[in-house]
This record gives C-alpha cells, sequence and structure tokens, in this order.
C-alpha cells in the first residue's frame, strides 16, 4: 500500500465510532485511559534456563502458567479497569505437544511444515491482497489430529462446513 493510499484509509477512518463494546462503555474518545502491556510469558522458558537446557527443556509450562494467572487476577482486580491488555514479546519458549500454529495479518492463505509443526496462516475476512477470497477458516481438533480448511465467506453461509468436518466433531 502506498502511503498516499495508506493516507486515504487513515482519512476515511475519522469520525467513526466502534460498536463493539456495550452502551454504558463509551464508544469514542473522551479523555484519558490506561491500557496494561504484559511481555514474554514465553511458556517453557523457566524449567529450560533452571535445567540450561534452552533448546530442549521447555516442556513444563506451569510456573509461567501460574504467573499468567497472578497477572490477569490482579489486572482483573483493578479500578478503574484499563481499556485492554496486551501481550508482547515470546508466547512460547518451547511447544510440548503442539501440532500447529495458526496465524493471520498476511491478508493472504499461506503456510508450511517446521520440524513436525504445521504453521498456518490465514487470509482475511477483510481486505484482500492476494488471490483468496474474503473468508475464515474452520479447525477442527480430535485427540489423533488436526484438520483446517478455508472457507470462503459465500460458501461458509450457503453450504456451511464440509459433511467430514462435521463427522470428525461427532467422534467420541
Amino acid at each position: 500500500m502506498s502511503a498516499a493510499e495508506a493516507g486515504g484509509v487513515f482519512h476515511r477512518a475519522r469520525g467513526r465510532t466502534l460498536d463493539a463494546f456495550p452502551e454504558e462503555q463509551e464508544k469514542e474518545w473522551k479523555g484519558p485511559f490506561y491500557f496494561i502491556q504484559g511481555a514474554d510469558p514465553q511458556f517453557g522458558l523457566m524449567k529450560a534456563w533452571t535445567t540450561r537446557d534452552c533448546d530442549n527443556g521447555g516442556d513444563e509450562w506451569g510456573q509461567e502458567i501460574r504467573l499468567t494467572e497472578q497477572a490477569i487476577q490482579a489486572i482483573n482486580k483493578l479500578n478503574p479497569k484499563p481499556r485492554f491488555f496486551v501481550v508482547c514479546g515470546d508466547l512460547i519458549h518451547a511447544m510440548p505437544g503442539i501440532k500447529a500454529v495458526f496465524s493471520g495479518h498476511y491478508h493472504r492463505n499461506a503456510g508450511g511444515t517446521y520440524q513436525n509443526l504445521d504453521v498456518v496462516v490465514s487470509s482475511a475476512i477483510g481486505c484482500q491482497l492476494g488471490k483468496d477470497t474474503h473468508g475464515v477458516r474452520v479447525v477442527v481438533v480430535t485427540a489423533e489430529k488436526i484438520i483446517h480448511r478455508y472457507y470462503s465467506l459465500d460458501e461458509l453461509s450457503e453450504r456451511g462446513i464440509e459433511s467430514d468436518l462435521m463427522d470428525l466433531m461427532k467422534e467420541k
């Protein structure tokens, strides 16, 4: 996107309101607010660091989960509440049992495999930068596998998801 195009996007966005919040919350800028930034929960690093095996030792997340829960509980007690909480930095250090990572932001479908880990990038509901249609990815998780398919919005609303995906949901 060129600077001129970006300027046009920002210009068109001026004066708009967001209807995502309940009525009791403000929809327009009404003065100061605060948000909270957390960084690097990095699940798996604490064990890896203690065992001095940062390449292989991050298979336990218990300590990091407890600390993250503590942070959330502390933030939930604040008054007034922050407008939002954003987590930046490294979310995980090691991935025990993770078979796939799903992401977006590329505005087109993409992906690949890295060391038995599927990396899946889903195209956008909104602005398309590639040849894909506006859509969403349906992900079915069973004890044995993860199956995913990208559906255009038209396809999803007209036909729903395919019967083989529905059948996977019925497995016990």
